[in-house]
């Protein structure tokens, strides 16, 4: 009898004997000459990045690497380490708090942002006009905005460097620019609520043509590295077992300093 079995196919990563390639390029050559964020590019769109999209997907990680102690996905991290659990399971907690309420608003703005982009194309152009309508249909219907505000910065300080750093990559396009006309929407009514980090990235991955359901996964990438610094400093620091506070906590990290202060 033949045999009924077929063959699955991933076009991500092919294993040969002494050879491991990524996309069809050679992992060997991409090491050293590939930045991890132009890596993480290749390995999600499937293409190389040009050199000005790779440093602008380093960005965007670096963005989100971390954001203090309070975090959802920094108290889950730190709660299970605090229990003794191992770093990936300690991790795993962080990543799994990771959704739509937090980190999840990525994707849900980008959606968001492509119904203003195609309402503009249907109102002959006027960005602001569509803007307004899409947040007013929104509203009636008890949707917020996504990747708007913060809780803590007024002016969220990493907004505009990954806006710089995208046009600087001449990818500053449709979304983006649908995200400062909501802005300009929201501050025309007297309650302004400036991008986020969130609505940034959002909007810079789907104008580099990041599939929407991928987008979350960058956020989960780079929260990685700042989750196992999370876990390791709770394990090294804390006693065991303790009750996390999330407002009761200091800083005691290093001052601030400049990375032109780094040693070549």
């Amino acid at each position: 009898m033949a045999d009924e079995r077929k063959p699955w196919h991933t076009a991500i990563t092919q294993i040969e004997p002494n050879r491991v390639a990524v996309r069809g390029y050679d992992i060997a050559e991409l090491m050293g000459n590939l930045s991890f964020g132009g890596a993480a590019y290749l390995i999600i769109r499937g293409e190389l990045p040009s050199s000005s999209l790779a440093k602008l997907m380093d960005a965007v990680l670096v963005s989100s690497i971390d954001h203090g102690a309070t975090p959802p996905s920094v108290l889950a991290a730190r709660t299970a380490a605090s229990t003794g659990a191992s770093l990936s399971a300690s991790v795993a907690a962080g990543i799994m708090s990771i959704n739509r309420h937090h980190g999840g608003a990525i994707e849900e703005c980008a959606r968001q942002l492509s119904r203003i982009a195609e309402r503009r194309a249907e109102n002959g152009g006027d960005l602001d006009r569509a803007a307004k309508a899409v947040l007013d249909e929104m509203r009636a219907s008890g949707q917020r905005m996504s990747g708007f505000g913060h809780r803590i910065h007024t002016a969220d300080p990493r907004t505009a460097r990954l806006f710089d750093l995208a046009r600087d990559a001449g990818v500053f396009g449709k979304h983006c620019e649908a995200a400062m006309a909501v802005e300009r929407t929201f501050k025309s009514t007297g309650k302004p609520l400036p991008i986020n980090v969130d609505g940034a990235i959002g909007a810079i991955l789907a104008d580099v043509g990041f599939p929407p359901q991928a987008m979350n996964g960058v956020f989960m990438i780079a929260r990685s590295a700042g989750l196992v610094a999370h876990v390791v400093e709770e394990q090294s620091r804390e006693k065991p077992m303790r009750r996390i506070d999330p407002e009761h906590h200091t800083y005691d990290g290093p001052s601030p300093r400049s990375m032109s202060q780094r040693k070549p």
